[in-house]
């Protein structure tokens, strides 16, 4: 959600210009207008302000998928309507949940025997599964707690610097301390044994990431829960892991499948995962699911009847639309194992393409990794003159919206910019791009009011330098004449008591 805010006083009304055949006053920008309109022209008065927006497939700041097949398009238009709480009233689209639930399980390993059915649930994304998962362990550390007789009003969680804003909301909307393991240049994810260091009594998890939203990279989930392992047994603790799997965790089981980072390891204890990143679903879907049903205390489930049948529900949102769900379905079912591998591979192999061509330019460092999430990111050997900052703002007069930002605590002197290779980026496209980037180093280096500003800011260096020089020249001989006068004195001083 964003927060709202208004216009200028002045910029108070919408116009339109084709709507003016079907209404020529203009409406209230910030009020509903008294009078009803034709449809025509609230479509249109719309549709024309839409053409502002940028073009989603050229959106490379973003995770979420802009393109489905046109048959789950329509599945997902004859269900829109259908509210996906009401288990009662939509049977079909619950089975069709608990399908996705019990598939993504698997895929993830979980220890499942032949007749038991997974524990996990739907969510508007990400953000969600993070809260639910993090309510399930402070529930869980706050029970054994009490049990215990002890203390159980501070609760921590230990992430890196670099984890998703929904961490932080987590930890202060849901009063839970959060530890962050601090980053290092050349090392832009979590240290697992600095992470294991600050674990305490008070830690109701360890959060790893697979899949860095900064530069894509998968966190050794394997070492920290070795180390960790340690550190219960030495302590009696019982600390336990999630995984925010939101980026990597429809890619890892296809192409990286020996990769230890799941339920295959004992304390990971939940995941999460976006089906509407590389689920390849729309926005509007993401999952969590526990290992087992201890994981999930019970008090937090609430079982309700009003709508027609007892129907159990763990969601912060309670209506929600089901073409998310059923989307999700169609893509398990549609592409299957082979074809999420071949989706996968094929964005790791756009992504090389792009790496490689950027190398080629000979102007930046790749701050990436080839294994991980598809993605470039990548920062300029020289920022003297021009910064990543204004290579993003030119992209977008090529249509490409490109995101530079800088890195969290304590790499924040890096700043670097990100293309997310999504499924729907050929490798003509990231041909194209790396033309368009090489257009834009061309003009901030050779436009004559480039050059006219470069050449001034290379002078005024200049001359704070040799007035840097002389003031240093100043200071030191008025420090070797106030020094020489002070010695006069004290000569005249022992001249006279002689």
């Amino acid at each position: 959600m964003v927060l709202s805010k208004t216009a200028s006083e002045s910029d108070v009304s919408v116009h339109s210009t084709f709507a003016s055949r079907y209404v020529r006053a203009s409406l209230p920008r910030f009020k509903m207008p008294e009078s009803s309109i034709p449809k025509e022209a609230a479509f249109q008065i719309i549709n024309d302000e839409l053409m502002l927006d940028g073009n989603p497939r050229l959106n490379l700041a973003s995770f979420v998928t802009t393109w489905m097949e046109p048959e789950c398009d329509k599945l997902i238009m004859a269900s829109i309507n259908k509210n996906y709480v009401d288990m009662d009233e939509y049977p079909v689209t619950t089975e069709l949940q608990n399908r996705c639930v019990n598939m993504i399980a698997h895929l993830f390993n979980a220890p499942l025997g032949d007749s038991e059915t997974a524990v996990g649930v739907g969510t508007v994304g990400s953000s969600e599964a993070i809260m639910l998962a993090g309510l399930a362990f402070k529930r869980k550390w706050q029970n054994k707690r009490k049990a215990e007789g002890k203390p159980y009003d501070k609760p921590n969680i230990v992430t890196g610097a670099n984890v998703q804003v929904c961490w932080e909301k987590f930890a202060r909307y849901f009063e839970v301390e959060l530890k962050e393991v601090k980053l290092s240049d050349g090392y832009y994810v979590m240290d697992p044994e600095k992470a294991v260091q600050m674990v305490d009594e008070n830690t109701i998890c360890v959060a790893a990431i697979l899949g860095s939203t900064l530069n894509g990279e998968f966190e050794d989930v394997k070492l920290l829960n070795d180390l960790l392992v340690e550190k219960n047994k030495a302590t009696g603790w019982d600390t336990p892991i999630h995984v925010d799997a939101a980026s990597g965790g429809f890619i890892a089981p296809f192409i990286y499948p020996e990769l230890e980072w799941d339920f295959r390891l004992p304390l990971v204890k939940s995941i999460n995962v976006s089906g509407h990143k590389y689920g390849l679903v729309y926005a509007g879907i993401g999952w969590v699911i526990w290992r087992n049903k201890e994981d999930l205390p019970e008090e937090l489930i609430f079982h309700i009847n009003y709508l027609g049948a007892d129907q159990p529900t763990f969601t912060l949102n309670f209506s929600k639309g089901s073409s998310q769900v059923i989307a999700q379905y169609y893509q398990l079912i549609r592409l299957g194992y082979e074809g999420y591998r071949n989706v996968m591979e094929n964005c790791r192999d756009n992504m090389l393409v792009l790496k490689q061509g950027l190398e080629k330019t000979g102007k930046f460092n790749i701050v990436s990794k080839d294994n991980g999430v598809p993605l470039v990111a990548f920062s300029l050997k020289d920022s003297s003159f021009h910064n990543e900052f204004e290579v993003s703002d030119m992209l977008r007069r090529f249509g490409w919206i490109v995101p530079a930002y800088t890195m969290p605590p304590d790499a924040q002197h890096v700043t670097v910019l990100r293309v997310v290779i999504r499924e729907d980026f050929s490798r003509t496209l990231a041909e194209r791009l790396v033309i368009d980037i090489g257009k834009v180093l061309h003009e901030l280096e050779t436009l004559p009011s480039r050059i006219s500003a470069n050449i001034v800011l290379a002078n005024e260096e200049k001359d704070a330098v040799a007035d840097k020089d002389k003031k240093d020249v100043q200071n030191e001989t008025r420090e070797i004449i106030t020094a020489w006068r002070k010695l006069v004195i004290q000569r005249k001083k022992m001249n006279g008591v002689c």
